[in-house]
């Protein structure tokens, strides 16, 4: 007891009020945000960089504001999410089950290793001829470079969590007579699932990027599908407004799994701020 107040004290010593304040955080993001659009903002404005070619921070976000209203813009937002939902939970629940299928076996761990070595690194963008040969400029082609990017995020992490079983439950619950689902259940799922949801929130954002490139590149419809035709009809400001948005997404859906995180393990240590000593 004395060692945990002392380990508290010594804490709260070093912490500073603000530092320790719930808003703290985001205000610091806010900030930064901030800061970066003075910058962006001076440096079109004095001339640093050509205003014909990167647009002054003020005009974009006005034209972001005109998006906001437009039917058009939220058509597309819908159709780039589309592909990024349904290939994130398709990547996620391949990964999963073939990870728990694979990490239950030492065998299946030796004999897929060098395979998954070998596939884990071959980048995704490089697999859009093949997208394209098959499924044309469709939302197919577009999903096929989500699954196959995010499928390795998610698998490899649920492939270090089943290798994390602590041995002695593992035999504790054979020992007991629980089955392999049942071993599955009760033993390796508390231990994988923090694994698995650092591989899904992972995952969320490569699924993003590929979303957005497979649409560019390919020209499958969506954000990067617009962002494509703006650039090549020269209207600078709509294209960087378009970037913007893009970039939002994805803050908005970091937040969103660092929130679906905490919720999820609301008991595991690593969401909790109490230190037992």
């Amino acid at each position: 007891m004395h060692v945990t107040e002392a380990v508290t004290t010594q804490r709260a010593r070093r912490a500073s009020p603000w530092s320790q304040h719930p808003l703290a955080g985001p205000l610091l993001g806010v900030a930064g945000i901030v800061l970066f659009l003075l910058i962006w903002e001076a440096a079109t404005r004095t001339g640093l960089v050509n205003p014909k070619f990167f647009p002054p921070a003020t005009v974009v976000l006005a034209q972001l504001g005109q998006d906001l209203v437009s039917a058009d813009f939220w058509a597309s937002v819908g159709l780039t999410m589309r592909s990024w939902l349904i290939g994130l939970l398709s990547a996620g629940i391949a990964a999963t089950a073939l990870g728990f299928i694979i990490g239950s076996s030492t065998f299946l761990r030796r004999i897929t290793h060098s395979t998954i070595e070998f596939l884990r690194p071959i980048p995704s963008v490089a697999l859009i001829p093949l997208a394209v040969l098959l499924f044309g400029i469709k939302m197919e082609s577009s999903l096929m470079l989500i699954i196959y990017a995010s499928f390795w995020q998610i698998l490899i992490q649920v492939l270090y969590g089943t290798a994390d079983v602590d041995s002695v439950a593992m035999d504790t619950a054979k020992s007991y007579g629980l089955g392999w689902w049942a071993r599955i259940r009760y033993v390796v799922w508390p231990t994988t699932l923090p694994y698995l949801i650092t591989g899904l929130r992972l995952a969320a954002a490569v699924a993003l990027i590929l979303a957005i490139t497979a649409e560019l590149v390919i020209g499958a419809p969506g954000l990067g599908k617009e962002i494509a035709l703006n650039q090549s009809g020269g209207s600078v400001v709509p294209m960087y407004s378009l970037v913007v948005a893009t970039g939002l997404i994805g803050v908005a859906i970091n937040i969103g799994m660092r929130l679906l995180e905490k919720r999820v393990l609301r008991w595991h240590s690593s969401q909790r701020g109490d230190v037992i000593v």
